[in-house]
């Protein structure tokens, strides 16, 4: 998802031991490039993703998380799963920008 939206905010901060979670709808997906093939190694959240209302929930797109989120071979290999947690920040405000944008435009939902 934060490869298709430039504007989502990764944290990035050193991950600790929580293991990130994804959703049903973002289940079998790499966490960086949302790929649907070859997953390799799970994903660790910083403490601080894994606290409070956030605990269990989504790290791509914030709903109750419901398995064990994987990066792709790929980005194993090119090592961007040593880049930091990858939890996106926010996701509420990429949402509420793209509602305002389309009811400005004209264009419908789908």
């Amino acid at each position: 998802m934060s490869k298709h939206h430039p504007d989502l905010i990764l944290c990035r901060k050193q991950c600790g031991v929580s293991i990130g979670k994804v959703c049903e709808k973002c289940d079998g997906k790499c966490v960086i490039c949302d790929s649907h093939v070859r997953p390799k190694s799970i994903v660790h959240i910083c403490d601080e993703c894994n606290y409070g209302a956030s605990q269990g929930k989504c790290i791509v797109c914030g709903n109750k998380g419901y398995a064990d989120a994987y990066y792709c071979r790929e980005c194993t290999i090119l090592e961007k799963d040593r880049d930091g947690c990858p939890k996106v920040i926010n996701v509420g405000t990429a949402k509420t920008d793209l509602f305002f944008d389309r009811k400005r435009y004209g264009t419908s939902q789908k």
